[in-house]
């Protein structure tokens, strides 16, 4: 059985030079070519790299346009998934995680979620979803040249 780690290997090696058949004889490469895996040749999809995971801004704001209340929802929210880090430890208590943290943007309070946070924990991004759906918060995705000053 051919795992995909292998597949990426042999496409890796196949750029510099002519890989050998592997001791079941089932990869084979070429330089400039794509893998191939008991005679099939692996679609490029199999081979490219994992997309960027998106980013997601939660405002205060509710879908009629008021001011969602309480006035610390978003320090309460992101607060509670402080712990939630790439690495964990102990410290994890003193600050936000890098997945979801409190943001004013434009003199409104709002709440920057990761969707890397999925990785870490799926639940959590459910929760801090459903709770901006729950209360009817807008919701909107963050593109890579937007400004959250």
């Amino acid at each position: 059985m051919v795992v995909a780690s292998q597949v990426v290997q042999a496409a890796q090696v196949a750029r510099v030079a002519q890989v050998a058949p592997c001791a079941q004889g089932k990869i084979a490469a070429f330089a400039g070519a794509r893998p191939v895996i008991a005679g099939r040749v692996v679609p490029a999809s199999a081979t490219m790299p994992v997309a960027t995971p998106r980013r997601y801004k939660i405002q205060g704001i509710t879908r009629e346009g008021k001011a969602f209340r309480p006035s610390d929802w978003a320090e309460r929210l992101a607060g509670a998934l402080s712990s939630f880090r790439p690495q964990g430890g102990i410290d994890a208590h003193i600050g936000y995680s890098p997945y979801c943290f409190p943001r004013v943007v434009g003199g409104v309070k709002c709440v920057v979620v990761d969707e890397a946070l999925r990785t870490l924990e799926p639940m959590a991004l459910d929760f801090v979803m459903n709770f901006a759906r729950d209360n009817a918060l807008l919701i909107s995705e963050i593109g890579p040249g937007d400004d959250l000053s």
